[in-house]
């Protein structure tokens, strides 16, 4: 399931985050690939600043807890400390897998979702989307400032050629208590329905049916 959130960072965190970032060391993007994905690695990411990358981390952290669509849509369990990653013209990313085991430098996770956060608005670069193959062919996504697009760590992905301006974006990986990306894709479908029924047919008996099937689904398939 590919899924878009709208609006997981508001313009004022968006100015603070540039703030932090401004100045910060950028360093070569290869030296956190694997050998596969160094050879088509060209950009460049926000380096070892451990206070600058913990105030950046806590205002990411604090939106993705706070976001309901993130929350049920990804179910996370453990998430990877994010990236901070820039690309200038010249700059791609290409045709890749994300590792499928991360967390060298802490608590180490199996990558279930990758997710983009996207830090600069897209007037102010050309070039830049991320193109990811699905199984109904390629999805182009190139979002505002402030908004994120999750989707399965397994997927074949590379981020377009910049061709003007500059790409700044949040990169982060989830492992979920659901790992299957199916099982996934229907317990958050399923839980769309089921706020709505709360809402607005609290005491019904389908009400409690479905409320009770969903909890139940999660425990079936939930890893912890």
């Amino acid at each position: 399931m590919l899924l878009t959130i709208p609006n997981l960072l508001n313009a004022a965190q968006l100015d603070k985050m540039h703030e932090i970032i401004r100045g910060g060391n950028f360093v070569d993007g290869k030296l956190t690939a694997g050998y596969a994905a160094s050879r088509v690695k060209r950009n460049e990411e926000l380096g070892r600043e451990p206070e600058r990358l913990q105030r950046l981390i806590r205002i990411l952290m604090a939106s993705l807890g706070h976001n309901e669509t993130f929350r049920f849509g990804v179910l996370p369990h453990r998430v990877a400390d994010p990236i901070f990653a820039r690309y200038r013209p010249g700059m791609a990313y290409g045709d890749h897998v994300d590792d499928p085991i991360m967390g060298a430098t802490g608590p180490r996770l199996r990558t279930d979702v990758s997710m983009t956060v996207f830090l600069n608005a897209p007037e102010r670069y050309d070039g830049g989307e991320l193109v990811i193959r699905t199984s109904f062919g390629e999805r182009r996504v190139k979002l505002p400032a402030g908004d994120a697009v999750v989707y399965p760590s397994s997927s074949l992905h590379r981020v377009a050629e910049i061709r003007r301006g500059e790409r700044l974006v949040a990169l982060t990986w989830v492992q979920s208590y659901v790992r299957d990306p199916a099982h996934r894709e229907l317990l958050y479908e399923l839980n769309l329905a089921r706020e709505q029924l709360l809402k607005t047919a609290p005491e019904a008996e389908h009400t409690g049916l479905v409320d009770r099937s969903y909890s139940n689904l999660v425990r079936m398939w939930g890893e912890v």
